[in-house]
């Protein structure tokens, strides 16, 4: 290693774990040569050291399989070019289900993993048992192996990566621990050191479990904090036999790993234990560390791993093992760039799937820095999905007690965590809670999901299949189109934007041509330089020079970050997404019902669709836009905290002449489905083009402005697209079977060609509905000729393309 350190380098990588040295090395590989990585003590302290070093391809989303895929694809060429070894044994996986619904979450994970071409066969009990002969199978119903899974050595897998980086020109010094980052107006400019300081453009934070601490100290928001994880070590079993595959037993909580005669048994379990729990601090010199024994906490799992694999009863134990490993909200790792401080990058918070995930996250990590912009769908990965709260000591350590247990818990569609809620509630709060709602996270808030009917209690049932909300949702929506709904919109992310540069920067933003006149909404997006589509969102006029943009409530951060990025200092940002309260009142009956309240005429003549402005609704002042998500006639209604409980009350009795109805957010997505509506992060991402989209029609080449992206897209403009959006719905299907949801492989034969993006069930058209992307040059009609099939959870469904969305259909309303 070398001894004295550059006084200035493009890149400094802090923190010499399997994810530093992963990101050095692609940093490199990709011509960025001038890379600093240094580690505070030695490579693999930390957590990577005592990782079990499970190397597997199948993960809960379609992303992290394809960045699994890679890594150990990487593994194996660096092994040939470094000519080291990484223990590498690829010895196959088991995942068993001992449940119907466990064997449908697998069934549907090795669906998806055909979209990247990793095998994943499906297995009955017998052929569980004939691959791992000594498990105990009598509660099995079935399973699904990887034959090209295993297992391997993290220290050997991290010095590899090391080496590969070194040999790319990357320069790794250990024992220097990083004391302060440098930070100048809100931007990068380098590291001290005890010794020395450096000049640097960028900084990679794959600091791990002191990420949150390290973060914290220059003001980043970064969420993650470390739980005890254990597992045993036994000693040599006789008659155990070799080379057995990795098997997971999800419903058990257990993983169990051969490895030269003996079994490493391990642990994801619910109710895990925060490490460090009295300080909340993780020290700086706990680099090799371990906690003490807590047999009482491991007991039970212990138990169930004998009924799994009987001849651990009596097999002695060589190691007790409990060390840290960090967990984030989600159980989703951070990437990407933060939103308090340009060219700071993370790639941390990686879930105890650190092995088999780290060589495809330290590719898409160095992309991204290098382009300045995500290629792929990477936004269920990027640190800018979380908000500042959820860094939060408390929300932080009270939820990954929860996330731990995700990890190999059930991957329920719609699922929502029980910790670390009730961040947020809404001035009326109580009153939706008495008319039923049943409550999800979104974002900061507690927002209502679906309004239990009758006697049904307002909690999820979850399921692979129906839905217990699908009568709510029914109920909802069909008097959404017949009468009026009450949609709550209060989460939505909102900004606001003034100064003499505001129209100009945003119109350099944009891709419509934004309408400067008081009142006047716009529909956009905006794009990265290689055209993809960044945010989706409306820009409204406020006043002279005065706009507010708003966006989806999923997006707070990212959409802020990609705005401030690229605004100038000319212009004053504002987030006020929790000074105003938004409600939805959507319906062909809602403009009477408005007309009850107000002296304004609200005849179309006179308030046109995608005009606002405010108006008096009793005694109250509020914004009213004439725009509606779910595709019917509507309004949504923006006042200030501290009179949205008064407009809340005020439409609800002043709406029971019209059968107002109080609907969740199950209903706006089905009902946006219905019109053909897409969602960033769903169905549009910078993956994509406006044109694969199909919204080249918020495109504006007219305006006098050059808007980022615009170069891309006018090569592309007259250029055959490749890829595009398709709307589709399954013949001869029903609510709840099959489940739609997203990334289920769409078929043209037996190819595929496509996967789906959104799925729901339109109890208005009665069609169980899909959003996707193909890739194929034939027409729709050619494609519904020859037959089009989508595959969920093994299973091959016939499906025909929509030519226009069902609200413009000639499909009758049910």
């Amino acid at each position: 290693m070398m001894k004295k350190l550059p006084k200035n380098s493009k890149v400094v990588v802090i923190g010499g774990g399997v994810a530093g040295c992963s990101v050095a090395y692609h940093l490199a590989k990709f011509g960025w040569k001038d890379t600093i990585l240094l580690e505070r003590d030695l490579l693999t302290s930390g957590t990577t050291w005592h990782a079990a070093g499970l190397v597997g391809q199948l993960g809960s989303t379609s992303t992290i399989t394809k960045l699994r895929k890679y890594s150990l694809n990487l593994y194996k060429e660096l092994e040939k070019k470094t000519e080291l070894s990484t223990g590498l044994k690829q010895n196959g996986a088991i995942t068993v289900a001992s449940s119907k619904e466990r064997l449908q979450e697998l069934l549907r994970q090795a669906t998806s993993a055909k979209l990247f071409d990793v095998n994943v066969e499906v297995l009955n009990k017998q052929k569980v048992k004939e691959l791992y002969p000594v498990i105990n199978h009598q509660d099995i119903v079935g399973g699904v192996f990887m034959p090209e899974d295993g297992q391997a050595d993290p220290v050997g897998v991290t010095n590899v990566l090391a080496k590969g980086a070194k040999m790319e020109g990357v320069k790794i010094f250990e024992k220097t621990a990083v004391t302060k980052i440098l930070v100048k107006n809100g931007r990068i400019t380098g590291v001290e050191t005890k010794n020395a300081k450096i000049e640097c453009e960028y900084v990679v934070l794959a600091t791990g479990m002191w990420s949150r601490q390290i973060g914290e100290d220059i003001g980043v928001s970064i969420p993650l904090y470390p739980n005890e994880h254990f597992y045993i070590i036994t000693e040599p079993i006789k008659g155990l036999p070799k080379n057995l595959p990795v098997l997971r037993d999800y419903n058990d909580c257990l993983y169990l790993k051969e490895d030269a005669g003996k079994i490493l048994v391990g642990i994801f379990e619910p109710d895990a234990k925060n490490a460090f729990k009295d300080t909340g601090i993780v020290p700086n010199d706990f680099s090799f560390g371990e906690f003490p024994d807590d047999f009482d906490h491991f007991e039970l799992y212990l138990e169930k791993s004998f009924k799994r694999l009987p001849m651990l009863e009596n097999a002695g134990i060589r190691k007790f093992f409990s060390g840290p490993e960090s967990f984030t909200p989600d159980t989703q790792y951070l990437l990407g760039e933060t939103l308090e401080v340009k060219n700071l990058f993370t790639c941390c918070g990686f879930n105890s799937i650190g092995i088999a995930s780290s060589g495809g996250a330290g590719r898409v990590t160095a992309e991204w820095m290098i382009n300045g912009y995500m290629n792929e769908d990477l936004f269920s990965l990027d640190i800018k999905r979380f908000q500042k709260f959820h860094s939060n000591k408390k929300f932080i350590m009270n939820r990954v007690t929860e996330t731990l247990g995700d990890l190999y818990g059930m991957h329920w569609p719609y699922k929502q965590h029980k910790t670390s809620r009730y961040q947020r509630l809404l001035p009326y709060h109580e009153e939706l809670k008495k008319a039923g709602a049943c409550f999800g996270q979104s974002g900061e808030f507690e927002r209502p999901m679906w309004y239990a009917q009758g006697e049904t209690k307002s909690n999820y049932e979850y399921s692979f299949n129906y839905q217990n909300w699908y009568p709510s949702v029914e109920k909802e929506s069909k008097n959404t189109v017949e009468n009026v709904g009450l949609f709550e919109l209060s989460p939505f992310s909102k900004y606001e934007i003034k100064g003499e540069k505001a129209y100009e920067e945003l119109q350099r933003l944009c891709t419509a041509d934004i309408k400067n006149e008081i009142g006047k909404c716009t529909y956009t997006n905006m794009l990265n330089e290689n055209a993809g589509i960044e945010t989706d969102l409306t820009v409204v006029c406020l006043d002279k020079n005065y706009f507010r943009i708003i966006s989806s409530a999923a997006v707070r951060t990212h959409d802020k970050a990609h705005i401030l990025k690229h605004l100038s200092q000319d212009v004053e940002f504002k987030d006020v997404t929790d000074d105003l309260i938004c409600l939805g009142v959507f319906g062909p009956k809602s403009r009477d019902l408005l007309s009850q309240i107000t002296n304004e005429d609200l005849t179309n003549e006179n308030f046109k669709f995608g005009s606002s402005k405010y108006i008096k609704l009793g005694s109250l002042n509020v914004w009213a836009q004439r725009l509606s998500f779910v595709g019917e006639l509507g309004y949504e209604l923006y006042v200030e905290n501290l009179y949205g409980k008064d407009l809340y009350k005020l439409i609800l009795n002043s709406g029971k002449k019209f059968n107002i109805s109080h609907c969740g957010a199950h209903t706006m997505d089905t009902m946006r489905m219905e019109s053909g509506f897409l969602h960033w992060g769903h169905d549009i991402s910078p993956e994509e083009n406006q044109y694969q989209a199909g919204l080249n029609f918020v495109i504006s080449y007219k305006k006098p402005f050059n808007f980022i992206g615009k170069e891309k897209l006018l090569k592309i403009k007259d250029k055959k697209q490749d890829k595009r959006l398709i709307m589709l719905y399954l013949k001869n299907s029903k609510p709840g079977y099959p489940l739609l949801l997203h990334d289920e492989p769409i078929y043209l034969n037996n190819k595929i060609i496509g996967k789906t993006t959104s799925g729901n069930y339109s109890f208005n058209y009665n069609k169980n509905i899909s959003f996707g992307y193909i890739n194929s040059h034939l027409s729709n009609k050619e494609l519904n000729d020859l037959g089009l099939f989508v595959e969920i959870e093994k299973q091959k469904f016939q499906a025909e393309i929509l030519f226009k969305p069902l609200k413009q259909s000639n499909f009758k309303k049910i």
